[in-house]
C-alpha cells in the first residue's frame, strides 16, 4: 500500500479541485508491466508495416472521434486552453497518420556500393523504449515518440509526469481501443525516484527524456551507467531575434502568441526578446498591445488566451525569478505579478531593461514573463542569441530572407524559424544542442533514433577492398 505522502493527485490547476487520486504501481505491477511490453515487442518486431500502420491510423481515429474528450481532459488536468488542447489532439492524429504514411520508406535498407556481392544499410528496432514524458503537452510529448518508436517495431512503457496521471491512463486506452496488441503500449504510474530502476531493468533497452536540463543530467547518468541509447530533449531560453527590417507587425502579433502560447509553458516558448535598438521602441509598443490584448481566464472557455500554470510552485518559482530581475534593474512594463483568486494563474509580463546577468535572461522561464534586451545591431544580437546555455529553437525577423539563410547558421540552435513560430512538425527533425539536450525526434532522424542501424554484408569480395587509386 501506498503511503499518502506518495498518493499522486490530479488537481484541476484552475480551480485547485482534486479531481483524482492514484497510488503508484507496486513492484508487482511495475514488474508485470514490464514483461508483457517486452513480450509483445518480441512478437511486434516480426509485424509487416503494413499491420503496424493500421493500429497507428486506428489511433488516429480514435483521437479524432472522441476529441473533446480527450482535450478536455488535459484541459482540466494541467490548465491548457481548451482550443490548444484540441489542436494538440489533431496533432498527435496528424502525426500517427504522418507515420502510418512514411515509416517503411523512412526506413527501408540502404544499399552500399563495396567490393562485397552486396552490402546494405538495415534499420531494426531495439526493443522497449522508456519514455518519461512531462505534463506541459501531455498528449503531443507522448505520441511525438510513441508514432515513430512503434512503426520502427519498438514497445513503450510510459512514466508521465506525476500531475497528468490521468493523460497517462488515457494515451494507453487510446492505443488498446486502437488494436494494438496487449501491453505493447504501457502506462507506470510511479514517481521520479523510480525512474532510476527501470532503466536498469534488462527489458527496457533505450530511453527518451523531454523535461528539464537538470532532469536530463539524472537519465543520461543512470542510462550511461546501463550503456543504453537516450534522446533527451530538454530546457530552452529561445531567443526571438527582430532586426531592423522586420515586419513589425507581423513579429509583434507573434511574439505575443509565441511567448503565451500553452500560457507560455513550452520548451520551445519564445522567451529573450533580442531586438535592433533602431526599432526597438516600435517593437515594444506593438507587442505590448498584442499581450494586452490577449484574454486571461477559465481555460475551459473558447476565448480564453492563457490559462493557469500547471501547479502551485511553478508560480511561485516564476514570480521569483521575476522578482529577482526587478532588484537587478529590469523594469516591468506589463503584469509583472501572480493574480489574486483560486487558481494558478501568473499575469502575461513584459520586462524591460534585461541584461544578460538577470535570471529571466539566464534562465528558463516556463510561464508568460516575456524579457525584452535592446542590441545595437545584428552582430549583438546574434551574440546576444548564442550567450545561453541552452540550445533548443530561435526564431529569426527580417526581410531579407537571403540575409536569413547566413544568419541563421550562426545560431547555435536545433531549430531556427525564420519570420515564424518555433514549432515541432512531424516532417522536420526537431532537438536541441548544449543544455537543451541530444537526439533527434520526428522526420526521418527521429523514426531511426531507436533502431538498430544495422551493416550487413554478402560476400564472398567480388573486387579489392579499397578503391584503386587512378594511373
Amino acid at each position: 500500500m501506498a503511503t499518502q505522502s506518495m498518493v499522486m493527485q490530479s488537481i484541476d490547476p484552475a480551480t485547485e479541485e482534486v479531481l483524482a487520486t492514484f497510488e503508484p504501481f507496486s513492484s508487482g505491477q511495475i514488474d508485470a508491466a514490464l514483461e508483457q511490453a517486452y513480450r509483445a515487442q518480441q512478437q511486434w518486431r516480426q509485424t509487416p508495416f503494413e499491420a503496424r500502420a493500421a493500429c497507428l491510423r486506428a489511433a488516429a481515429r480514435v483521437l479524432r472521434s472522441e476529441r473533446s474528450r480527450w482535450a478536455t481532459l488535459m484541459t482540466r488536468e494541467m490548465g491548457k486552453p481548451i482550443v490548444e488542447a484540441e489542436a494538440e489532439i489533431d496533432k498527435c492524429a496528424w502525426n500517427c497518420d504522418f507515420y502510418a504514411e512514411h515509416a517503411q520508406q523512412f526506413l527501408a535498407d540502404e544499399p552500399v556500393q563495396t567490393n562485397a556481392r552486396e552490402s546494405f544499410v538495415a534499420f531494426e528496432p531495439l526493443g522497449v523504449v522508456l519514455a518519461i514524458m512531462p505534463w506541459n503537452f501531455p498528449f503531443w510529448q507522448v505520441f511525438r515518440f510513441a508514432a515513430p518508436a512503434l512503426m520502427a517495431g519498438n514497445g513503450a512503457v510510459l512514466k508521465h509526469a506525476s500531475n497528468v496521471p490521468q493523460c497517462a491512463l488515457a494515451i494507453e486506452q487510446v492505443f488498446r481501443q486502437a488494436g494494438l496488441p496487449e501491453g505493447l503500449f504501457r502506462t507506470v504510474l510511479v514517481p521520479g525516484s523510480a525512474v532510476e530502476r527501470l532503466i536498469a531493468d534488462p527489458r527496457i533497452h533505450a530511453v527518451t527524456l523531454t523535461g528539464s536540463s537538470a532532469a536530463g543530467e539524472q537519465v543520461a547518468s543512470a542510462a550511461g551507467r546501463q550503456l543504453k541509447k537516450q534522446v533527451l530533449e530538454l530546457g530552452g531560453s529561445d531567443p526571438f531575434v527582430v532586426l531592423a527590417d522586420a515586419d513589425l507587425d507581423l513579429a509583434a502579433s507573434t511574439a505575443a502568441r509565441a511567448r503565451n502560447q500553452n500560457s507560455g509553458q513550452s520548451c520551445i516558448a519564445a522567451k529573450r526578446f533580442i531586438v535592433e535598438e533602431r526599432v526597438a521602441d516600435a517593437f515594444v509598443a506593438k507587442f505590448t498591445a498584442a499581450v494586452q490584448a490577449l484574454r486571461v481566464g477559465n481555460p475551459l472557455e473558447r476565448d480564453t488566451n492563457v490559462g493557469p500554470l500547471a501547479r502551485g510552485d511553478l508560480r511561485e518559482a516564476l514570480a521569483d525569478q521575476v522578482e529577482r530581475s526587478r532588484a537587478q534593474g529590469a523594469q516591468v512594463r506589463l503584469g509583472g505579478t501572480p493574480l489574486d483568486g483560486r487558481g494558478y494563474f501568473y499575469a502575461p509580463t513584459i520586462l524591460e531593461g534585461v541584461t544578460p546577468e538577470m535570471p529571466v535572461f539566464r534562465e528558463e522561464t516556463f510561464g508568460p514573463v516575456a524579457a525584452v534586451i535592446r542590441a545595437r545591431d545584428a552582430e549583438e544580437a546574434l551574440r546576444l542569441a548564442n550567450d545561453t546555455e541552452y540550445g533548443l529553437g530561435a526564431s529569426l525577423w527580417t526581410r531579407d530572407t537571403e540575409r536569413a539563410k547566413q544568419l541563421a547558421r550562426r545560431v547555435e540552435a536545433g531549430n531556427v524559424f525564420v519570420n515564424g513560430l518555433v514549432a515541432s512538425d512531424p516532417r522536420l527533425p526537431f532537438g536541441g544542442i548544449k543544455r537543451s539536450g541530444y537526439g533527434r525526434e520526428l522526420g526521418t532522424f527521429g523514426i531511426r533514433e531507436f533502431t538498430n542501424i544495422q551493416t550487413i554484408r554478402i560476400g564472398p569480395a567480388t573486387g579489392p577492398a579499397m578503391p584503386q587509386p587512378a594511373e
